[in-house]
């Protein structure tokens, strides 16, 4: 089968295709014949070496962690799935296992029945960004009528799950975009919109409940500016010294600095997909085929990227 992988660290020129043998299934796997994979920021931090001391530094690598397909084959331990099945999910080791290729192997616990109201493409756009998104909203705890939320780079992956999903909690939501996404994040269910290109939301004279940095460049010092007294700063980014940071800083002030960590597991998804049976939409702004991984990956990094980017294979 071909699949994509890499023998050192770097830029998207690294990225090859390759032949290697279909994977085997243990008795809690399925087999996945591949029809799309969603992009996400974590594949790029991985492959660039900044995430070394989690993913290890073992070749060859491979990328890509959320997909969905067809199941070809199930484990004799496998009750809940047949062959056929249309299917979403992520692979088992997120640092380590790549999903970008015509087959993949996972446990029958990290795939999910694909909406039929959704496309492949739309499918594989849910599992990473999806899940942030519902940690996000644990996260933010209990949220009031009024509670002031502003979400800095709304209009990714994250932010088009997080706004929606914020929709119905009367909370009033200022979203940060582009342009060319003012729309989005009104449609997705923004109160106040501000175009970065026009307005820089540090000098506002606004002040939130709880400040989300999507965009990754603002920061907890700067968004101190803006928070009340008693706010949180949800920080989704983190680069690895701020995990215990955040932990020491938290007890000495009133403007908590908030990690989020998440993985996709059942509870999320099933959140997701039951919004998605209610009108939640998902965008995936570009799709690729498979032979233009390398574009696609170049494409996605340069950011502004709107919803989500999809490989998408025959």
């Amino acid at each position: 089968m071909k699949a994509i992988a890499y023998q050192k660290f770097g830029n998207t020129d690294v990225l090859q295709t390759v032949e290697e043998t279909k994977p085997a299934i243990r008795s809690n796997e399925v087999l996945v014949k591949v029809k799309a994979v969603s992009i996400n920021p974590m594949d790029w931090k991985i492959r660039k070496g900044e995430m070394k001391l989690m993913s290890g530094s073992r070749f060859p690598r491979h990328t890509g962690v959320d997909f969905a397909g067809v199941i070809e084959d199930t484990g004799v331990a496998v009750t809940n799935f047949k062959k056929g099945d249309e299917v979403f999910g992520v692979v088992k080791n997120t640092m380590k296992d790549g999903a970008l290729a015509e087959y993949v192997a996972v446990p029958g616990t990290l795939i999910w029945k694909k909406p039929t109201a959704i496309t492949f493409a739309e499918a594989a756009a849910i599992p990473i960004a999806g899940a942030a998104a519902t940690t996000a909203l644990q996260k933010m705890g209990k949220i009031s009528p009024g509670t002031s939320i502003l979400i800095n780079g709304a209009t990714g992956g994250f932010g088009m799950f997080l706004l929606q999903l914020l929709k119905d909690r009367k909370a009033v939501v200022t979203a940060v975009t582009g342009t060319k996404d003012i729309d989005y994040a009104k449609q997705w269910g923004a109160d106040i919109v501000l175009d970065y290109t026009k307005a820089d939301v540090l000098t506002q004279n606004a002040t939130y409940d709880i400040v989300i940095d999507l965009s990754g460049k603002m920061g907890y010092s700067k968004a101190k500016r803006i928070m009340n007294r008693k706010a949180l700063f949800l920080n989704p980014t983190p680069k690895p010294v701020q995990i215990p940071a955040s932990f020491l800083n938290n007890l000495f002030t009133n403007k908590k600095h908030v990690v989020i960590l998440s993985a996709a597991s059942a509870p999320h998804i099933n959140l997701l997909t039951s919004a998605i049976g209610n009108g939640l939409q998902v965008e995936v702004s570009r799709r690729f085929p498979f032979d233009k991984v390398v574009e696609a990956y170049q494409y996605a990094e340069k950011g502004g990227v709107t919803g989500k980017v999809v490989i998408e294979l025959d």
